[in-house]
């Protein structure tokens, strides 16, 4: 047996920015190197940030990805790593594959390079291509067909790219059949609640499959709308689970594990299962004794109360998004109820009170005690607030338009929705949009009014759960022995129901649930034991909404199904 100490690198780069992806790679590399790993791998399209979607279509983005990537090695021989293996992923292309109706122009490839001695010395793209979901992949790229394999110090590792882990058939089949002791995946998977699992037990059927150890390597940060939370691992070849890392930290997890001899070259095979394997050798001899380390497991959040993950992804999807996108501050709008208290929570947990402006804005019909409640909010958590009354901008509205009242509610949520964009364009800020899952669902906001913002932290949470997860926020402070954040009224309110024409909102959230997350149609649904006049009410409501969600800000995906792009509808559609 051969004992090789392994660094999984689980990184947050930013789409585009390759010199500062860049400087990860070598920063993580440099600790790899100070821990003793005989080798560091990073994840998917690091170099590039994933998903870099079109970007991938543009021939000059594809050529500066293979240029820094070159430089990259490079840099690490002259910082004094290039005796340090490093897998790293990368866009690069498809040399001699000439233009082809329904293949991506300049044929890009989603690729990994093992960078030694400041050279590319093997490389090899993904074969699965994932077209489902929010993947795009079949648009983007074209496929390899390739199993790469390193001999370090004696063993065989084998490498793959995320889908080619999920999917049967593809280069993982090919594992076993090349003599490999261990597989390794680049993975840009991005979170969806309670896909940790999944993940881990994908891996360990993988493991007893192809008779190898397998580690996962896993990125971590915002992207748009997605959420990457590391969790990377590696499990032996009987599926034990040997190391696992942080979720939604960045961390370098370096573990030490025992792999068997590689066979001699002689008697290994050129192809498996209908791929060529493409090998390169580091070293043929066993690295010296050295003392092994002691396995990091780092232990999972409460493995029956998951909200503390959730939260936590919406937090780290916010605060990407805005440092990514050069935002400071952020501004809510705040009305004393459940949505608008847990987004600027949120808000505060991402970026600090001092970053996080609350505006109440009154109205007509507003309460004294939903502007109590929005106020005491303000001062539960030392954010910056202010008042500015609607009334009598609504009232200027309806004189010089000679507007009647029948539109009165969206009239003076649009107004308030300006008031926003126009604090935002004056002073800087981010506005976040407070609307939930339900609301976007079944068109309640106000277009131009509560779908006003630039992110939408909110966007892929039920009502149901928006109100769970807050309850659990102020759980989660009173343990600490500080002062809940959000008031007890909000709650109230959110038990009591926004809407008065619709049932209890566990209800409503059940039904759309299963409308929107399985695609069943009314008579699945109606058979399934919902009411059928609710059906018939909830369904026409969520298919009127379409054009609403098209205009709705980005906000980070937690479900499995979310209100963007996994779920592609037309606009003009008659079908019910």
């Amino acid at each position: 047996m051969v004992q090789l100490r392994i660094a999984l690198a689980q990184v947050n780069p930013t789409v585009g920015d390759l010199e500062g992806n860049c400087d990860s790679v070598v920063a993580y590399s440099r600790r790899a190197n100070d821990a003793g790993a005989h080798l560091a791998v990073f994840p998917e399209m690091v170099v590039t940030g994933y998903s870099v979607e079109d970007l991938a279509l543009r021939n000059g983005f594809v050529s500066a990805s293979i240029k820094a990537t070159h430089g990259l090695a490079r840099r690490l021989e002259a910082e004094g790593l290039g005796h340090l293996p490093v897998i790293v992923g990368y866009l690069s292309r498809r040399e001699g594959l000439g233009e082809r109706f329904g293949q991506p122009p300049g044929a890009p490839q989603n690729s990994l390079a093992l960078l030694h001695h400041g050279e590319l010395r093997l490389v090899s793209a993904k074969y699965h291509l994932p077209n489902y979901g929010v993947f795009d992949e079949a648009r983007y790229f074209v496929p390899g067909d390739t199993l790469p394999v390193v001999r370090l110090h004696g063993a065989d590792i084998a490498f793959a790219i995320c889908e080619d882990l999920w999917q049967e058939g593809g280069p993982v089949s090919a594992v076993r059949g090349a003599g490999a002791g261990m597989l390794i995946t680049l993975n840009g998977s991005p979170y969806e609640r309670a896909k940790d699992d999944v993940r881990l037990e994908l891996c360990q059927r993988r493991a007893r499959e192809t008779g190898a150890a397998v580690g996962y390597v896993n990125m971590t940060g915002g992207q748009d709308e997605l959420v990457f939370e590391g969790d990377s691992f590696i499990v032996d070849s009987d599926g034990e689970l040997v190391a696992r890392a942080p979720q939604f930290d960045d961390a370098l997890l370096v573990t030490d594990v025992e792999l068997p001899r590689a066979k001699d070259p002689a008697v290994l095979p050129a192809e498996a299962k209908g791929f060529r394997i493409v090998r390169h050798t580091v070293s043929d001899e066993p690295p010296a004794a050295y003392e092994p380390l002691t396995p990091v497991l780092t232990p999972r959040r409460n493995p029956t109360d998951d909200r503390a993950e959730v939260y936590t992804a919406l937090v780290t999807g916010l605060r990407d998004y805005a440092r990514k996108n050069g935002f400071t501050s952020v501004m809510v709008g705040l009305s004393g109820g459940i949505d608008s208290a847990l987004t600027a929570t949120i808000a505060v947990d991402a970026l600090g009170a001092e970053h996080v402006h609350g505006v109440v804005m009154p109205g007509r019909t507003t309460t004294a005690q939903e502007i109590e409640d929005a106020e005491d909010l303000v001062r539960r958590q030392g954010i910056n607030g202010r008042t500015v009354s609607v009334k009598p901008m609504v009232d200027a509205y309806e004189s010089a338009a000679g507007l009647g009242r029948a539109g009165e509610r969206d009239l003076e949520s649009r107004v308030r929705g300006n008031l926003l964009m126009a604090l935002s364009n004056e002073e800087g800020h981010l506005v976040l949009a407070t609307g939930d899952k339900t609301e976007l669902a079944t068109g309640e906001g106000s277009l131009y009014g509560d779908s006003v913002g630039g992110y939408a932290p909110l966007k892929d949470c039920w009502k149901t759960q928006v109100r769970d997860l807050a309850r659990w926020r102020n759980g989660a402070a009173a343990k600490e022995g500080t002062t809940p954040p959000i008031p007890a009224n909000s709650f109230d309110r959110a038990v009591e129901g926004d809407w008065p024409d619709l049932p209890d909102p566990d209800v409503v959230d059940s039904l759309l649930d299963a409308y929107i997350g399985t695609d069943r149609g009314q008579a699945e649904l109606i058979a399934a034991g919902f009411d059928a006049d609710l059906v018939k009410n909830i369904v026409s409501l969520v298919d009127r909404a379409e054009f609403k969600r098209r205009q709705y800000p980005p906000g980070p995906k937690i479900s499995k199904r979310n209100l963007g792009r996994d779920r592609r509808l037309p606009i003009t559609n008659r079908w019910t």
